[in-house]
């Protein structure tokens, strides 16, 4: 399990990223509407983050530490980002993931979701895996919600993002509740 993996779904094809898609990432991921809902993704996004982004996959996933992945369609291309930050030692994952503007409201996020939470409890024996958004980004608890994530919380004033105190809401899904409640990492649009 050297290389990163591919998978597939319905409608989307989660591929690693190419230096040639480091353009596409810059123009969307660098959108103030994207960036500035999300505490990784720098603002303003300059030439050359998104290749030294792009070259620190590989590692990254060499070490187990990081497994990203894009998400394209054939109709529209690459659409965004989705990732696992894994803690093998406790078997649990951090579920992170981001769509350009132009895409929103179309599903992808979730169906790339669901394709990367099947894989870390089926693959990589995951037993939980947990996502955070912020509060003032309620699409991305919607999105959670949809995988079958339950609510934990609100962690008050939890990150300072762009000079900002932010609360962080905290989702999580068990390896025994897909289990319990049947799903199979088969979420559509």
């Amino acid at each position: 399990m050297s290389t990163i993996p591919v998978l597939h779904t319905q409608r989307l094809l989660l591929r690693p990223f190419d230096a040639s898609d480091a353009p596409v990432v810059q123009r969307l991921a660098g959108a103030p509407e994207v960036a500035l809902t999300t505490q990784n993704i720098p603002h303003p996004y300059e030439d050359g983050m998104a290749e030294e982004w792009i070259a620190s996959h590989g590692p990254a996933w060499h070490t187990r530490r990081f497994l990203t992945l894009a998400i394209t369609s054939r109709s529209d291309g690459l659409v965004g980002a989705v990732s696992l930050h894994i803690n093998a030692a406790h078997r649990r994952g951090e579920l992170g993931y981001w769509v350009g503007l132009p895409f929103w409201n179309r599903g992808y996020a979730t169906e790339a979701s669901a394709a990367l939470l099947e894989f870390g409890f089926s693959d990589l024996a995951l037993n939980r895996i947990q996502a955070r958004h912020m509060t003032r980004n309620p699409s991305s608890g919607r999105v959670m919600e949809k995988l079958g994530m339950s609510p934990e919380g609100i962690q008050r004033q939890y990150l300072l993002v762009r000079g900002t105190f932010e609360d962080i809401a905290m989702y999580a899904i068990l390896s025994s509740d897909r289990r319990a409640h049947g799903r199979d990492g088969a979420v559509g649009g």
